[in-house]
Formats: structure tokens, sequence, C-alpha cells
């Protein structure tokens, strides 16, 4: 079924997002995360896809399984780098093949090593273009990145927010943030995004907090920031790994019930290919569902 869709019939809306397996045993632990989580009933599964197109085969592999096998709705994300316009609609057609629906279309960040975007000859610049290409072409629901606290490249928030509905108008038909835990920022920026004219829907991302040297990395990449009084209790908590966990579960399950109640339209959880907090997050959520 097409997210687009389900975004306008179904709550609450949950869904999940996996990386591709770098090798037997991190496939044999995605496919245990994916058991845990299918009785959560998520509304799709993304798979993403590597910096550069570096795990394009894989991603087709685990987006036609989660497909065929556990029979979810798949969102497979599909980006410019490292590829040209023929080769992307070559991969295109196969997951169209394979009975995806639904991609998420990106631009992509650089090969690891590297810190700038280059355009290989014959390939697209930017997601707007290859959001374009998919609508010309392909059946496919088509979404978008957005980025609640700017895009890093971004000059400015109107520049971030130009790009941003340039995307829009291209023909993406919902929209998936970037990772945060201000929902200030969240609810700020669908505000200015609304008064942009961008009118789709726009599903929060959420990242569980369970290593938090993992997740000051990842903030530091992706130009989030942790809240300084969050960043207080998890400093205090830096050498206790299992409360690193129990407070991000506790913190994710208030962020996500108010993300709810104040009328996101659901919640894409980041699962970094685990099940625990995350099934606890929503588990939680759908035991006190009537909070929202």
């Amino acid at each position: 079924m097409r997210i687009s869709e389900k975004l306008h019939t179904r709550r609450p809306f949950f869904s999940f997002e996996f990386f591709p397996p770098k090798d037997d045993a991190a496939e044999r632990n995605l496919l245990a995360t994916i058991e845990a989580l299918k009785p959560l009933d998520p509304g799709f599964v993304s798979i993403t896809y590597g910096a550069g197109g570096s795990t394009r085969t894989r991603t087709v592999d685990v987006a036609k399984r989660l497909r065929s096998d556990a029979g979810f709705d798949v969102m497979a994300h599909v980006t410019c780098g490292g590829s040209t316009a023929g080769e992307l609609r070559e991969l295109l057609t196969d997951l169209r093949r394979a009975g995806i629906e639904n991609i998420m279309a990106l631009r992509g960040d650089p090969p690891r090593g590297t810190t700038e975007y280059v355009v290989v000859e014959g390939g697209l610049r930017y997601a707007s273009d290859l959001i374009a290409m998919l609508k010309a072409g392909f059946p496919f629901c088509v979404g978008g990145a957005c980025y609640p606290e700017k895009h890093p490249e971004a000059a400015s928030l109107d520049a971030d927010l130009a790009a941003l509905s340039a995307k829009v108008r291209a023909g993406a038909e919902f929209l998936v943030t970037q990772l945060f835990f201000d929902n200030a920022r969240y609810f700020e920026f669908i505000e200015r995004a609304r008064s942009w004219g961008i009118t789709v829907p726009i599903l929060p991302g959420i990242m569980p907090i369970t290593n938090f040297d993992q997740i000051d990395r990842f903030t530091r990449q992706c130009g989030a920031t942790i809240p300084p009084s969050l960043r207080s209790e998890l400093e205090l908590r830096r050498d206790d790994p299992n409360a690193i966990v129990d407070l991000g579960v506790a913190y994710m399950t208030l962020q996500v019930a108010d993300l709810l109640a104040r009328g996101a339209p659901g919640v894409h959880f980041y699962t970094l290919n685990r099940s625990p907090a995350t099934r606890a997050v929503v588990s939680a959520l759908m035991a006190a569902r009537r909070a929202w």
C-alpha cells in the first residue's frame, strides 16, 4: 500500500527503519529484530542505502525479503550518489518488479572518508532531480527527507526550506524528518514549512538513545542537537550503559506521546537494527493509547 494513503487513514502510525547488514552475523541480527518488531504491525518499514550507493545490492535484496517474506509495506531508500540516471532507472525497475510501491528519494551522503558530494558523469545532483525522474517514469509513492534543525550544508533556514519546497514541487508526497530530541524544534519546523506552502504530511523521525557516545556522534554529523537538560542526565549515566538505555526509553516514550498528542501524523523510528528500545516504547504507547 502507498504510504501517502496510510498517512491519511491510519492512526496511530508507527514505522521502522533498518540498514542493510554487512555480513551474515549482522543479517541474523536484523532478521531477529524484524521478527521481534513484526507484532507491532508497523505502517511500513524502510531500508537505507549506503553513502555513494555502497549498499545498493543489499538494499534491494533486503527490501525484497521484507516485502515477500515478512509481508511488510516497504519503503526503499534510493540515493543519487554513485549512480548514473540510467543505473538508477534500472534499480527502480528492479524494485518495482519486486512489488515495492514506496521510495525515499535522497541525494545521499559523500562516500565514507570524503566530505564533498560529487556528481558522477550522467548522474543527478539533487534529491529533487531524483524525485522528478521518479514521478515522470514510475508509479511509486515518493517521500523526501527534511531537517527540523536545518540541513548541515544549508546556508540558512530559508535556503533549506527552499530546497525542501523544490522536492515537494517535484512530486514528494510525504516527508520524514531527521532525528531530533526537542519537540519544539519539530513543531516550529512544521509552522515554517506550512508558511512556505508545503502541505504534505511530515512524519517525525526519532532515534532511541541506547549509547551516549553513539548518539553524540550521530547528532554532530547530522546537525541535530541534544537539549542541555537531557545531555546533563546522559552525562551523569555515561559509565552505566543500562541506565543510559533506561533513560533513553523513558525519554523517547514521553517524546513520542507528546508528538502524537499534539497532532503529529505518526512516528518513524530509526531502530539501528535493534528491537528492545523501540519495542518497549511502542508497546507502552499502545497500552496507553487513550492518552493520545
